[in-house]
């Protein structure tokens, strides 16, 4: 892959005098000088100590964030005799999720701020927040939920779901959730795996102007979850038809309780079971612990974006997306949530804009292609129609340069531009923002503290200045405990361990420039990604197969600068099959009927034959830089194919 000589030009921005001294960040440095000793000239060298002493700079965070424990902890970090996985952190430590978080109640600012398409701009109260969880919970412990019990959800991004996934933190169990535009097919491949004892599900959704009724759908899930004992039906759309056999959420919240309790619980327990994106087979059930996400939560927010007590925190998300529970995570910093449930340019491609200058939004996050959807469509604000507005926060894809210039340009000129790339594997961000750094067009400002992030080239060795496979060479508390039915962590070391021993890859091109910022260049494996929600070949071919007419499938996901990207899907039909039009048309509804309207492709291409490996592999990544203009001598061997003729349709 080339590389590109390093992005010239003076900063887009640079913290002013306030931030320099007021933040977050400033004041952890602060109190490492007091507390410890430590004195670190600028934010490289507080990096370099965090990736380093990896014990000290943890603990650092336990007592600066003041977490609180119902049992001492024995030790700070417990490593395995080789490796990461295994690796345990505040040993005998109890912990809970949702508890750190009402620590932060207040009858001075509200908990949570909503909007939906259909319903105008709401605010939920502490007091009231508090009262729906103490009565879930009360509801999950009468119904036998016990710690450690899974708990699944089928939620639009309504203020209920919020409500539900504490009230199951504060019980111990885990909890796991998709966003309704998910398919029956692709919830249960991900549902079955975790026998989950109750379902939340809402009576439906709108999106984009529509209304869709779940009510059928519910049921129909409801019956195929042998293991669900209890489904509580969520009133969201008022939908006439009333299951009998659901609970209904409004009913819960009428039962007697006793008052909000947590379950104190281990610090690698699990506190939610996201998945992977099902490229080789099922989607992986990922399960993070209780602990590393609260620990790198506070880290992430409070210190790389400087969330405060009293701001005002979005990120545009659906349920079934990591930055749904990252975004959360501001609550841990006593920030107001703020969701927004429905299409992002519906009516108009101002409507999250609007929102944000209504809801007197502080921080305001979506997908890169977010950004570069409104600057396409011609979006301009005046600054003080967001005089709130202290940073934009960008994921899910690379952020084109272009569209950094956009935002200083047509929304805010002395607005701190976030951009920051991580993923489910851990909840969170390897890199991201920082406050005492400037920003460039195109970069990310640095590598988060606490993650020791390089770019290794094609001999496992660290490079500067030169795109790299990003690789993890230390561990960090948020790194999945385990996956589910994962015998002997078979599915967890070849996710992650098998290209470098005893390193962590995880499969985007990355550079680390000169001043120690970073830019991404996409993926480096065959995961697509279409808006930041990444969807797995597996899951597209298994759907497309079914047709009759489709004998082979292959889909790639082709970047382009200008950060949205396309999914191009190619086929081999059936004898004396042609690709009409009416079967383009089939094949997009199957997805979008099975899976998600994400998983429709952009193009649709009949081809002879998909390239193999010898040992029956689709090639899906040499076959994406084919298509992206790189030379097939260097992208393939044709030695290790089973059919090397098969290349000439993509050359």
């Amino acid at each position: 892959m080339d590389t590109p000589t390093d992005v010239q030009g003076p900063p887009l921005w640079k913290p002013g005098r306030a931030l320099l001294e007021q933040s977050c960040l400033k004041r952890y440095m602060d109190w490492l000088f007091v507390k410890k000793g430590l004195y670190f000239r600028s934010y490289h060298d507080l990096w370099e100590w965090s990736v380093t002493d990896l014990e000290d700079f943890w603990e650092s965070l336990w007592h600066f964030f003041n977490i609180k424990s119902h049992d001492l902890y024995l030790e700070v970090l417990q490593r395995p005799q080789s490796g990461m996985i295994g690796t345990r952190w505040f040993t005998r430590s109890k912990v809970n999720y949702a508890e750190h978080i009402f620590r932060n109640k207040t009858k001075d600012r509200s908990a949570i701020v909503f909007q939906s398409e259909q319903t105008g701009m709401q605010e939920i109260s502490w007091e009231t927040l508090e009262e729906e969880v103490a009565a879930v919970s009360a509801w999950l412990k009468q119904r036998g939920v016990r710690p450690g019990d899974r708990v699944a959800a089928v939620l639009p991004n309504i203020p209920q779901a919020t409500a539900a996934f504490l009230a199951v933190n504060a019980v111990g169990a885990v909890w796991s959730c998709c966003s309704p535009d998910f398919g029956k097919t692709a919830i249960l491949e991900r549902f079955l795996q975790i026998e989950p004892k109750v379902l939340f599900v809402a009576d439906g959704y709108v999106y984009n102007g529509k209304t869709y009724d779940m009510t059928s759908f519910a049921q129909e899930l409801s019956s195929a979850l042998k293991t669900v004992k209890d489904t509580v039906l969520i009133n969201n759309i008022d939908s006439v038809i009333k299951p009998d056999r659901f609970t209904s959420w409004e009913d819960i919240l009428h039962l007697p309780n006793f008052g909000l309790e947590f379950e104190p619980v281990d610090f690698d327990h699990p506190i939610w079971i996201l998945y992977s994106s099902g490229t080789t087979a099922k989607p992986k059930a990922i399960a993070h612990s209780v602990g590393g996400c609260l620990l790198e939560h506070y880290k992430a927010l409070a210190l790389h974006q400087n969330v405060k007590p009293g701001d005002r925190y979005f990120w545009y998300s659906t349920t079934g997306w990591m930055m749904w529970n990252y975004a959360l995570g501001s609550m841990l910093c006593g920030a107001t949530l703020v969701l927004y449930d429905g299409a992002p340019a519906f009516p108009s491609s101002q409507v999250l804009w609007t929102f944000a200058e209504k809801a007197r939004i502080n921080h305001f996050g979506s997908g890169a292609a977010y950004f570069t959807a409104s600057m396409k469509a011609g979006v301009s604000i005046t600054s003080e129609r967001l005089s709130a507005l202290e940073t934009i926060g960008s994921s899910g894809s690379p952020l084109p340069p272009e569209v950094y210039e956009w935002i200083y340009k047509h929304v805010k000129k002395d607005v701190w531009l976030i951009s920051l790339s991580g993923g489910t594997d851990v909840c969170s961000a390897f890199v991201g923002g920082c406050p005492v750094l400037p920003v460039y067009a195109g970069e990310i400002q640095c590598r988060m503290l606490g993650c020791r992030i390089e770019a290794y080239d094609d001999d496992g060795k660290p490079v500067i200045g030169q795109t790299g496979e990003m690789v993890l060479t230390q561990p960090m508390p948020s790194m999945p405990v385990y996956f589910w039915n994962d015998a002997g962590n078979q599915q967890y070391f070849s996710s992650y361990f098998d290209m470098f021993p005893g390193s962590w890859r995880h499969g985007d091109w990355i550079r680390i420039t000169s001043r120690k910022s970073v830019v991404i260049y996409g993926r480096s494996d065959a995961t697509l990604n279409r808006g930041g929600v990444r969807i797995g070949t597996a899951e597209i071919y298994r759907a497309v197969e079914s047709l009759p007419e489709v004998k082979d499938s292959l889909a790639v996901y082709l970047d382009k600068a200008s950060g949205d990207g396309t999914i191009s899907l190619f086929v081999v039909l059936s004898k004396d099959k042609v690709l009409t039009d009416e079967l383009k048309g089939r094949i997009c509804e199957t997805l979008r009927s099975q899976y998600s309207p994400r998983h429709v492709p952009d193009t649709i291409e009949q081809v002879t034959d998909i390239p193999y490996t010898i040992n029956g592999k689709k090639m899906e990544t040499p076959v994406k830089r084919i298509l992206m203009g790189q030379d097939p001598a260097k992208c393939i061997n044709p030695d290790i194919m089973r059919n090397p003729e098969s290349l000439k349709s993509f050359v």
